[in-house]
């Protein structure tokens, strides 16, 4: 299909002259023959010289081949047909088998594979020539036209071949502080100088000829190093998928039977062989184990009835309780709240289902709330309780019931679920906005409510978690006003520091029992922290290998060992990638019967990993109104069923759902702190199996800084979760939510805290009742904030012959931006679509199918954050500096975008559009000129010091995860090209999405004694480059590549005023490109505003 655009983009192809066909140029071509010439003589002196140096024949003739190949290197797809073509040219002989010799010798610099052959090209069938032409852009190459042209028909190639044998070399990365970006297929070389080859030439020619001389010192002379090499080489021939899938691969010689998850070796050997194989190249640069731990017995000060514990022997196998369930059931049974912060796995669900069956044997009219975060969850422990239920004599009558967001709107008033229904399984947004609103058809209920327990207690923290307090509050309110003052709290958490402090400020209770002492067992578990190596040791420019194709490659190696494992992804779009990557890899080695076995999950969106011959399975996320909330539970039971080995998942899994037994757990890159990468780790092992966790370290400052200092991972304490519960701003919101509920009187303070009567007077309207609202204010408060606006992603395909639009899912606006411009590769479901159409004034982008080999990513886009107006001012304690606070603009500019395979430019296309433009609040502190000079004087760049002292004051701020600040893009920030974007010397923060402007009050509420622990923080951290605990964050969106710990000790000390030795500050020895930072200009202030004191 031809692109189509709104009429105010433009789009425009800028051609590369990498592309252009040398022979369009005569004197390029005769240069290149002539150097041709000139190589080939070159290399006969070479070959001579090889032979009295005894190299054998063999190599010398396999040297001349990639030496002829390199020569007649054309910019096209390397298939096998265009090489032996080539070859046979100029040599008039090929092996065949010498084309997979480089792989033998050289496994980590070759790739030889086979792809599918619609892979090959750069444009998407719906690129027509003749719609580029109509846009005024060029056509773009093809390198798909040169995979089968003169090639035999013994090639391996036919027209009727699926999938084409690629053979290409590692390349460069080039230099710079930008850290290398995941990939996961082949490359495509640019187009290079006739010097730039002969310079490729050598290069490979030396590293094949040190390659040949190892082999040759290593082989004893009993042996034949031609055989050797010829052997090993017989390994390395790929699989060809397209015969794979007609072959019965279960008894074939070449692939190994997985075996069971019960018969699977141990993981300590899985380790050891994993370190003689020979891809291994020392990744492991940590490595710690933990001992299996028997559990503990606990007894109960009443026991329970017979029935109920034979029903918990007959459903869940439990014949006694551990110590810390036997310790939380004995507190509710005396009347005590309840936290228990214990490891992941330890049997928590036990301590809220017990309870509530001795409260129904002895009133059956009793009733209970079980509130999850997501629906999977609730849906998990609902089916979890209802098989106990069915086991226990006398209890088979008792219904339980979802309430969510599925449940159908005419039973949401809880007429039916509210009296039929003695359990409800639901969240914090459906108690908000349906069932308190609507407390008069839920008063019985909430008269015979016996016991609340929330999950995942840790979950709730910053802006929602402030939510939820004031939400538990009004439960509670209402809950008294029908006279039942009796309801127990339980709440069951991952390990928190601090879990009486938490549940206080969430549930505003006293009485709180709490349990940490964790009795139950586990297995031996093993936790590696995995480096990916360099490409070649020898030559560092080639760089690392991707850290994404290492945690892939390292699962698939894991699965035919039988070992169950996850992979968390810290981005939905790495988790994308991740699956396109595994289906490639498992389709290439022919392991189709591995690739069933592996599901995807991101955020409420299953999809399983089936072969091109079966259908996909899909469940799209909770807002896509295609799919039934039914048939997304059937595809849940079905993800879980057990028969999976793979998972490929965000931290959406972190939370305790129960995908059967996983035995291992990779993590693709850092976390979002410590307490994620333990909760994530947490998964595996989680019935008292042994287990392993590994951690794949991206390139990244901060993944580096805890390969160097893995202790931290273990010994770090983690931070406190924290709620704010001082925010007029919500307290006001949920004060009209509970007026609404009922009328608020004095004695509510109670509830609400000082604030209450102040808020009320000022803000809600009183009558003869007490303060009343406006009707129904809970749909105007929105617990997750107020979200940005989405755009809904159609599959437009099959609309010509006939097909429906196909809804595929919704997404924000700023991955709009980013992700799905005209011309984008968008990835839904480990599938690749092109955005043909994207309509800003509906929001809708349309998409048609395309199988490609390539992504796109935005060319240098770029978002400003800048202070539009100042409403107040703040005094910063011993400075003359001030910070403010006010008006934000978030501008954010796409320029174009590249088409990429593997780092590798293959097209590069302008966009013209408009910048996209939002408003919302935040403060900022200007940088004196002083130490701007200063910066400049010892050569420390500006942007790096700023940006570092920015998440330096981040990282003292407890509710920095709901607050944004402007990082620094590093194709920016080091570009050598003078630019006009030039940025202010400034430290700015701003309200996200969702916090209605809180957070960054709050922040500034306290700004002078942040910045003052910030300096504290960075001056007495023992780093030298920076770390998580000074000026590193794991929040960072260009992942702290533009950071300097010194430039943020000079940023912060001039802006706290406190002296600073210039002559004490080593100069950087480096050559800052163009000057991106100016002077911060004054922002225009409202009139009136005066600045407010510092007060201790």
């Amino acid at each position: 299909m031809p692109y189509t655009s709104e009429p105010q983009i433009k789009v425009r192809r800028k051609r590369k002259s990498t592309f252009q066909d040398s022979s369009e140029n005569p004197e390029e071509q005769s240069s290149t023959s002539e150097l041709k010439k000139a190589r080939i003589e070159k290399t006969k002196g070479k070959e001579q010289e090889r032979k009295q140096n005894g190299w054998p024949e063999y190599f010398v003739d396999a040297l001349n081949t990639v030496l002829a190949f390199c020569s007649s290197r054309k910019h096209l797809a390397i298939t096998f047909p265009v090489v032996r073509s080539s070859v046979e040219a100029l040599l008039k002989q090929i092996r065949k088998i010498s084309l997979v010799l480089r792989r033998a010798l050289l496994p980590d610099l070759v790739r030889f594979a086979y792809i599918p052959h619609e892979q090959l090209r750069i444009n998407a069938e719906s690129q027509t020539d003749e719609a580029l032409r109509s846009k005024g852009r060029g056509k773009s190459p093809d390198f798909s036209a040169f995979s089968r042209k003169d090639a035999s028909s013994s090639s391996g190639s036919s027209p009727e071949d699926e999938h084409v044998l690629v053979l290409d070399f590692a390349a460069s990365k080039g230099t710079g502080k930008k850290a290398d970006t995941p990939s996961f297929a082949f490359q495509l070389p640019p187009s290079l100088s006739p010097a730039a080859v002969k310079k490729l030439i050598e290069k490979r020619n030396e590293r094949f000829e040190h390659a040949v001389d190892e082999l040759l010192q290593a082989t004893p002379s009993s042996d034949d190093p031609v055989l050797l090499v010829q052997a090993a080489a017989r390994e390395h021939i790929p699989v060809n998928p397209s015969t794979a899938k007609n072959e019965n691969w279960s008894t074939s010689s070449r692939l190994l039977a997985v075996p069971a998850s019960k018969e699977r070796d141990t993981i300590d050997e899985i380790i050891e062989e994993i370190k003689l194989a020979e891809w291994y190249k020392e990744q492991i640069v940590d490595r710690r184990v933990f001992d299996a731990k028997e559990g503990r017995i606990g007894n109960l000060a009443v026991p329970v009835s017979n029935n109920i514990m034979l029903a918990l022997q007959s459903s869940r196998k439990i014949s006694s309780f551990y110590t810390h369930q036997a310790a939380a059931i004995n507190a509710l049974l005396s009347g005590r709240n309840v936290i228990v912060s214990t490891s992941t796995a330890s049997g928590k669900s036990v301590i809220y289902q017990v309870p509530m069956l001795r409260f129904l044997e002895g009133d059956p009219d009793s009733t209970a709330l079980y509130i999850y975060p997501t629906k999977a969850l609730a849906q998990d422990q609902r089916g979890a309780l209802e098989q106990l239920l069915w086991s226990c004599d006398g209890l088979q009558h008792i219904k339980v019931a979802n309430y969510d967001g599925d449940t159908p709107v005419d039973q949401r008033t809880g007429k039916n679920k509210g009296r039929s229904s003695s359990v409800i399984f639901t969240n914090f947004d459906m108690l908000h906005a349906s069932i308190l609103p609507h407390e008069e058809k839920w008063r019985n209920y909430f008269k015979n409510l016996k016991l609340v327990a929330v999950d995942e207690l840790h979950y709730y923290s910053g802006i929602f978690g402030s939510h939820v307090a004031y939400i538990i509050r009004r439960l509670r309110r209402v809950c008294a006003a029908v006279g039942n003052r009796q309801v127990r709290f339980v709440s069951c958490s991952a390990t928190i520091s601090n879990p009486l402090q938490h549940m206080r400020n969430l549930f505003g209770v006293d009485n709180i029992e709490v349990i940490t002492d964790d009795g139950a067992p586990s297995g031996k578990k093993n936790f590696i922290i995995w480096n990916p190596p360099p490409n070649d040791p020898i030559d560092p420019s080639l760089g690392r290998h991707s850290s994404l194709t290492e945690a892939t490659s390292l699962m698939r190696f894991l699965m035919k060992k039988g070992v169950r494992t996850i992979l968390f992804c810290k981005y939905r779009k790495i988790c994308e990638l991740a699956m396109k990557s595994m289906r490639t890899q498992l389709s290439a080695e022919g392991r189709l019967d591995i690739l069933e076995r592996v599901m995807s999950y991101r955020g409420g969106l299953y999809f399983l990993l089936l072969s091109a011959r079966q259908f996909w399975i899909t469940v799209l996320s909770h807002n896509a109104l295609t799919v039934r909330p039914q048939d997304r539970r059937r595809i849940e039971q079905e993800a879980f069923s057990g028969n999976l080995l793979g998972i490929i998942a965000t931290n959406a899994l972190e939370l305790g759902v129960d995908i059967g037994i996983l035995d291992a757990v990779i993590m693709l890159g850092f976390p979002f702190g410590i307490a994620s990468l333990r909760q994530q780790a947490g998964r595996a092992g989680r019935r008292a199996r042994d287990s392993l966790a590994v951690l794949v370290a991206d390139s990244l400052p901060l993944d580096q800084h805890y390969v160097q200092n893995p202790n931290e991972l273990f010994d770090k304490s983690i931070d406190d979760i924290l709620v704010d519960l001082d925010s007029k701003v919500l307290l006001e919101a949920h004060l009209q939510c509970a007026a609404y509920e009922m009328p608020l009187t004095v004695e509510d303070e109670m509830y609400f805290g000082p604030q209450f009567h102040e808020l009320c007077e000022s803000r809600l309207v009183k009558d003869n009742e007490g303060w009343q609202f406006m009707p129904f204010p809970s749909k105007h408060v929105s617990i997750r904030g107020i979200q940005e606006e989405t755009y809904t992603v159609v599959d437009i395909t099959n609309v010509k012959s006939g097909g429906d639009v196909k809804l595929l899912e919704e997404i924000e606006v700023a991955r709009a931006m980013f992700e799905a411009f005209e011309g984008a590769v968008f990835i839904h479901q480990g599938l690749t679509f092109i955005v043909q159409e994207i309509s800003h004034d509906s929001k809708i982008a349309r998409l048609v199918r395309a199988d490609v080999n390539w992504t796109t990513n935005s060319r240098h886009p770029f978002s400003d954050i800048d202070a539009l107006q100042t409403h107040r001012i703040r005094e910063i304690k011993g400075s003359t500096i001030r910070a403010f606070y006010g008006r934000v603009e978030l501008k954010t500019v796409v320029f174009g975008y590249f088409k990429v395979r593997n780092n590798v430019i293959l097209d590069t296309v302008d966009l013209e559009m408009p910048p996209f433009e939002r408003r919302t609040t935040g403060f900022w502190i200007d940088v004196p000129k002083a130490t701007l000079d200063i910066l400049r004087l010892k050569a420390i760049n500006a942007a790096e010091a700023i940006h570092g002292a920015e998440h330096a004051f981040l990282n003292r701020f407890p509710m920095a995860a709901d607050m944004k600040t402007e990082c620094k893009v590093p194709v920016k920030e080091y570009m050598a090209a003078d630019t006009k974007r030039k940025r202010p010397a400034r430290l700015i923060f701003y309200d996200g999405a969702g916090t209605q402007g809180a957070i960054a009050a709050k922040a500034f509420d306290h700004v002078s004694d942040l910045l003052h622990d910030t300096f504290e923080a960075v001056e007495s951290c023992n780093c030298s480059e920076g770390c998580a605990d000074c000026i590193r964050s794991p929040y960072c969106k260009e992942g702290n590549v533009v950071s300097s710990k010194i430039g943020a000790q000079i940023v912060i000390r001039g802006i706290l005023g406190l002296p600073i030795d210039v002559q004490a500050i080593p100069d950087a020895n480096v050559q800052i490109g163009a000057e991106s930072i100016i002077e911060a200009v004054p922002v225009r202030v409202v009139d009136g505003v005066e600045v407010e004191l510092y007060a201790d």
